[in-house]
């Protein structure tokens, strides 16, 4: 396997059907305002999905940005870690950054908003996979694992789960030929 380094992105879907407190808690506070700010673009109610909103006026895709606002807090308050993704160990996966998204929505039923949340993770070596896994390390270790002394560097397992991308990739030889 080509080692790498990498960035991952989890998208975490909520909906009705999710039970956690911070998802119930994301979900009510995210349509809350979706009713408040959709008004803008659905002048006569005319519009009850998302989707027919977005159809009807192009500006009303800044719903992602405007209802991401008021779950800032709650996703704050995760430290940095992504609720739902965890490595082998149990340990949580840290994340840097995040994107609020609108699935669909509507109006007049809270049981059809469904929103999504991307996570998006630091700087990562990815070493190896072994089935399913990604032997991972986090950081830059390309010096360190195409070094001549033999150093260990911390890792850890994470599964492929459904929801989990690498979102950028570099080999490692590839980094080394640009600095050569």
């Amino acid at each position: 396997m080509q080692q790498a380094i990498v960035n991952l992105s989890f998208r975490q879907y909520i909906d009705d059907n999710s039970v956690g407190s911070f998802e119930q808690s994301v979900l009510y506070a995210s349509y809350n305002e979706f009713l408040l700010k959709s008004q803008a673009y659905n002048p006569g109610m005319k519009c009850s999905t998302f989707s027919e909103m977005v159809a009807t006026d192009i500006r009303a895709n800044s719903l992602h940005y405007k209802c991401g606002f008021p779950v800032s807090p709650y996703i704050d308050s995760l430290k940095n870690r992504i609720p739902v993704l965890s490595d082998n160990g149990g340990n949580p996966i840290k994340f840097i950054n995040r994107q609020f998204h609108i699935v669909e929505s509507d109006v007049t039923d809270i049981t059809k908003h469904k929103i999504a949340i991307t996570y998006m993770t630091d700087i990562m070596t990815l070493v190896d996979n072994i089935g399913d896994y990604l032997v991972l390390s986090y950081g830059n270790k390309a010096e360190s694992i195409l070094s001549w002394q033999t150093e260990l560097i911390d890792t850890f397992l994470l599964k492929v789960v459904p929801g989990l991308s690498v979102c950028n990739y570099s080999a490692v030889t590839m980094l080394l030929q640009k600095c050569s």
